[in-house]
């Protein structure tokens, strides 16, 4: 039996979530699952195919991979098993992912209301010890909206918070934070006097093994809640993203209410499975649908979909759109146009926060997703903002991305930072003066004119202001810092608010870092 926290992570982020669902219901929805090899082994090559799982030497012949995949999208009450007929089943919430209706909001709902007990945590092979009463997530962000806490590091998480948080009670989350203030408190002591065997029935037989194995827990922990975009991630430690708190509070302010009964797979995974903005899940899937060649199409044009929505901003159905998935799917351009308008014509805010959600975390992914970080910033200008956009940085001593504005007639220069808190370092000074500003002739092609550089990344040091100034005062060119969480405000908020070409302007030339305000008042 499981004794600290636990999630299953074939993926350690959330991101891959709706091409899963997209697959799930291809391979899966309203079958038999439990104990049916072929339908497991079909939906692991399927998963293979598309790259959501990594394609390697097998442990058996199982189906077991798919199987792992399968509890994820369960434990998070996006999917569920009829009773009556054991078929599988989308929940209202997974519904509402696949068809990218708000999905950030719905899949960090199902991250808030994760509780243990539930149908996947005392499920045979998981059974994570009953002493556990308590939302994991929502207990995390009480901490850190606790002045006495304020951060958190992935080791306390490890080593303190997924053994000794069991509950809810105010008693057992004042012992909590007495550990977590003792074990800052005496830097020396060795973290293992907290450990506990996590399971019931066998000994600690490796500290080194079993740290790894917390760690793994720890991590996925806080990349899941980061999906949420509440908290900001700096060197070794999470925080309440500044513009967050208050809602923080608004959320630790009141419990969250228990699901019963999680034996009762179905009836509890239609009641996690809710979206915000239900309170019941009343659908009658008695009657088996049978599956029609037009099901098949409009499927398989909805994985295309989906994928592309990852690696791009998607705000309109265009051109484009129909004739890259076209391609993909083999399905001749008015049919995908037709699927495409019916699934997602009044969602594509929806799935334009599934890509958002994807660029904030290049963020923070320092040299991993450099490059996608820097070609998802093309797109934006392009897409979002209707700019010109090029990716120069593979020339060689160039900013990453280039952008124009032929309404404006003015060029800007975009450097990408994958890193929680950038500084610009001397050596980087010099990039930007010398190479890039004064350089701007050897790259630009006949631009207009520079109006401005900036510095986008997940945040910044406490001097970046200074540091932007300094390069303005050598080269008499604006420019501007830009947190990827305040990026991602700019974009939400650029076609509702009116903003044009002279807003992208003026926003990326204040000559400091951009915040939150002067986005929501320029």
């Amino acid at each position: 039996m499981i004794n600290t926290w636990w999630v299953t992570r074939p993926k350690r982020k959330l991101n891959p979530i709706p091409e899963l669902l997209a697959e799930f219901v291809s391979a899966a929805a309203d079958k038999e699952w439990t104990g049916n090899r072929d339908l497991q082994r079909a939906f692991e090559d399927a998963i293979e195919n598309t790259n959501l799982k990594r394609i390697g030497e097998r442990r058996d012949a199982s189906g077991s991979g798919g199987r792992t995949y399968i509890a994820w999208i369960k434990s998070l009450g996006l999917i569920f098993a009829q009773n009556s007929t054991n078929k599988m089943h989308l929940t209202l919430a997974g519904e509402a992912i696949l068809s990218g209706d708000r999905t950030q909001i719905v899949l960090s709902n199902q991250v808030l209301k994760y509780q243990f007990p539930s149908t996947f945590s005392v499920s045979r092979g998981v059974k994570v010890n009953e002493r556990f009463r308590i939302h994991p997530f929502w207990f995390l962000l009480k901490l850190l909206s606790d002045s006495r806490i304020g951060h958190l590091t992935q080791e306390e998480i490890d080593h303190i918070i997924i053994f000794q948080a069991e509950n809810e009670s105010e008693k057992c989350y004042e012992a909590v934070v007495k550990e977590i203030l003792a074990f800052r408190d005496d830097r020396n002591k060795p973290i293992n006097t907290l450990f506990k065997s996590f399971y019931d029935d066998i000994e600690i037989y490796s500290y080194a093994q079993d740290s790894q194995y917390l760690s793994d827990i720890g991590n996925t922990l806080i990349n899941w809640l980061d999906y949420t975009q509440l908290i900001v991630r700096e060197t070794g430690k999470i925080r309440l993203s500044s513009d967050k708190i208050d809602k923080v509070k608004s959320i630790v302010s009141k419990s969250l209410p228990f699901i019963q009964n999680p034996e009762n797979g179905e009836v509890f995974q239609r009641k996690y499975g809710l979206c915000p903005w239900q309170v019941k899940d009343t659908r009658n899937l008695v009657k088996t649908t049978t599956v029609t060649a037009n099901m098949i199409r409009e499927n398989k044009i909805r994985q295309s979909f989906l994928s592309e929505s990852l690696k791009r901003p998607i705000v309109k159905i265009d051109t484009k759109l129909i004739e890259t998935i076209s391609v993909q799917t083999g399905y001749t351009e008015r049919e995908v146009e037709d699927v495409l308008q019916k699934n997602y014509s009044k969602h594509l805010t929806g799935v334009l926060s599934t890509f958002l959600t994807n660029y904030r975390d290049m963020a923070f992914a320092s040299r991993e997703k450099a490059t996608d970080f820097e070609l998802a910033t093309v797109e934006i200008f392009k897409d979002v903002f209707g700019m010109k956009a090029k990716h120069v940085g593979p020339l060689g001593k160039t900013p990453d991305v280039l952008v124009l504005s032929d309404s404006n007639g003015y060029s800007g220069i975009i450097d990408n930072k994958a890193y929680a808190q950038y500084s610009i370092s001397n050596d980087h000074y010099n990039r930007m003066v010398h190479n890039y500003i004064e350089g701007f002739e050897n790259y630009s092609d006949g631009a207009p004119s520079l109006a401005f550089f900036s510095y986008i990344a997940g945040g910044f040091g406490s001097k970046i202001d200074e540091e932007i100034q300094s390069i303005t005062q050598a080269t008499a060119v604006p420019g501007s810092a830009m947190k990827v969480d305040n990026m991602i405000e700019l974009i939400q908020t650029y076609e509702p608010s009116g903003y044009d070409h002279s807003t992208i302007r003026s926003l990326f030339s204040l000559g400091r870092e951009v915040s939150l305000k002067d986005i929501q008042t320029i």
